[in-house]
């Protein structure tokens, strides 16, 4: 795939035209404030609450969603994932005319036909491969984040130019952007988040720091072993791959890896990874996601309750109490 650099997107495409962040949370307002110190002319839509307040805090015009919608000419939806729908049909879709774009960082509700816009506009999606405070950070210092972009509907024949230059402006072009399809990044993104980067960490975080108290040793040092130095191998990986965190380890650590490694994590792992992959190609882990969150969340209320009470938890924070500057 072919990386997209500052010299390859064009700014000035963007010129004239009026982008409305829709949301103003922790993306909404690193998306937003990047695209407006490049350049861009950035309204803000939101319901009255707290990122209302930041947003006109922060210099922005601020009006209510449908206000926002009907004044831009591209719309740039922020919101999470499960207010898309609902938030684009009472608020947004009539106001998705010929020669509009919808954009959005996430390909989620486009690819289950949760919003499905109409012919005449364009789709398109610019995503940064970061959290939004890193974002932001390293647009102020200078460079960016990677990025992705993609083109779902392309009804002037411009949608990646404008796609493009939305991530030159939010700086993700400073560091390189992939073009994908929209297909590829949410599923994807829900598959890593899933299985790896959350799912999997957290669970097999939390079965090292059991099995270690469980065992009788102190949920301190369990905590420092199975999740505070997690992050200094990922540093580690992050910064030149597997084999510099294996050169950095004792050899003692390096050997337990190859030998320990896939006596944990075994191949009937990666057999139920593709099951989850299966589940969200297919949509069936969007349909019952969706219905869970329509359904007043309470799962996963009562999941995030219980996670707040494991010793785990209470033993971080506590940890972390200590490093604290005074």
């Amino acid at each position: 795939m072919k990386l997209i650099h500052d010299n390859d997107a064009d700014l000035s495409v963007l010129n004239g035209k009026t982008v409305a962040v829709i949301g103003y949370g922790s993306q909404g307002s690193a998306q937003a404030l990047c695209m407006r110190d490049s350049g861009v002319n950035v309204i803000i839509g939101s319901i009255k609450d707290a990122s209302y307040d930041k947003a006109v805090e922060d210099g922005f015009e601020v009006m209510d969603i449908t206000s926002a919608a009907a004044k831009a000419d591209i719309i740039h939806i922020l919101l999470p994932d499960e207010f898309h729908a609902p938030v684009y049909k009472k608020e947004i879709e009539a106001s998705m005319v010929a020669g509009k774009t919808f954009s959005c960082s996430h390909g989620f509700n486009i690819i289950y036909k949760e919003i499905v816009p109409p012919a005449d506009v364009n789709v398109i999606m610019v995503a940064p491969k970061s959290p939004a405070t890193e974002e932001r950070k390293a647009f102020l210092e200078g460079f960016g984040v990677p990025g992705l972009v993609a083109v779902h509907q392309n009804a002037d024949g411009n949608a990646l130019k404008i796609a493009t230059a939305m991530a030159k402006a939010m700086g993700f072009t400073r560091a390189g952007v992939l073009e994908c399809t929209f297909e590829q990044e949410t599923y994807e993104d829900l598959f890593g988040e899933q299985n790896v980067l959350c799912g999997g960490l957290v669970d097999l975080m939390k079965y090292g720091f059991e099995v270690l108290t469980e065992a009788g040793y102190p949920p301190e040092m369990a905590y420092f072993e199975c999740v505070h130095e997690v992050k200094l191998i990922v540093d580690l990986i992050f910064e030149g791959g597997i084999q510099k965190m294996n050169a950095v380890i004792s050899n003692t650590a390096e050997w337990g890896e190859y030998v320990n490694g896939p006596r944990i994590i075994t191949p009937d792992v990666k057999e139920r990874m593709k099951e989850s992959l299966a589940d969200i190609e297919s949509g069936k882990f969007a349909k019952e996601w969706l219905a869970e969150a329509r359904g007043g969340a309470k799962t996963l209320l009562a999941k995030r309750e219980a996670l707040g009470a494991h010793l785990v938890e209470t033993t971080g924070a506590e940890i972390r109490s200590l490093f604290e500057k005074k």
